[in-house]
């Protein structure tokens, strides 16, 4: 029987590379085509909005201001007819950059582009290879007549997710905002790897936040690196800064680690 092949969840970014070819955006293309009707009904909601709501809106929709605000309004205007680029290049950001797939050598860059899944505001699921534009747009946005974007996508993205995950499992990168529009439940018992880095802080013991996505990035390098399919394999890694500090089995696994100052 063959093996069990895993998927990788990672955080979209703020910031986008810019660039492209210049081709209309297909709003089916990629692993997850099946959501383009989905796809509409968000770019359609988010138009609507930056239409109705000034700049005020627009703001609080769309998590920028100023030069980055202009940008990402004009942006959805021109969206149907946007540059695109494979996801992984689109995407830019700390985690990306701690990724880095351009100097992955190229049987784990394969494996790479063939596991990794981005849980999406507007798109709902993208896997690494699909062509998309640049775009702004929070996950935990809330638009008319749809809600809270995490809430609202969550039974499709669920759905879509357990297909695609099959008998394999689905190891998880994610801030909260993203896992938010994952429902555990849809995926088979303990097929969900939680993988949690935390620091200790004046206060205690806490997430990492913006500091630690370079180590969840360099965790996801070494994910593919070495070919983690498992929730032992992925607590086996040495990863420089983190240690190991527990594995917790249950309904959803969870493998935890601690960033060292």
């Amino acid at each position: 029987m063959a093996a069990a092949i895993p998927v990788l969840l990672l955080p979209p970014s703020e910031g986008k590379a810019e660039g492209g070819s210049v081709t209309p955006v297909d709003w089916a293309m990629g692993a997850f085509g099946h959501l383009a009707a989905d796809r509409r009904a968000v770019r359609d909601a988010v138009r609507r909005a930056l239409r109705s709501g000034g700049a005020a809106g627009a703001q609080k929709l769309l998590g920028v201001r100023g030069a980055h605000l202009e940008r990402a309004r004009d942006e959805w205007r021109h969206i149907d007819a946007s540059a695109t680029a494979p996801a992984a290049e689109r995407y830019a950001g700390v985690v990306w950059g701690g990724l880095d797939l351009r100097t992955l050598p190229a049987p784990a860059r394969r494996r790479a582009m063939s596991r990794i899944v981005v849980p999406s505001a507007l798109w709902g699921l993208v896997g690494a290879r699909d062509l998309i534009p640049a775009y702004r747009l929070k996950m935990s946005a809330r638009l008319d007549g749809l809600g809270v974007l995490s809430a609202w996508w969550r039974p499709a993205v669920s759905r879509a997710l357990a297909v695609r995950a099959g008998r394999g499992a689905v190891i998880d990168l994610l801030p909260q905002e993203h896992r938010a529009a994952i429902d555990p439940s849809a995926l088979a018992r303990g097929r969900l790897v939680r993988v949690e880095i935390v620091e200790d802080g004046p206060g205690g013991r806490r997430s990492v936040g913006h500091a630690g996505k370079q180590a969840k990035g360099r965790l996801a390098r070494a994910i593919v690196e070495h070919d983690a399919r498992t929730a032992d394999d992925v607590a086996a890694l040495r990863v420089e800064g983190l240690s190991l500090l527990s594995v917790h089995r249950g309904d959803i696994t969870q493998v935890l680690f601690l960033r060292e100052a």
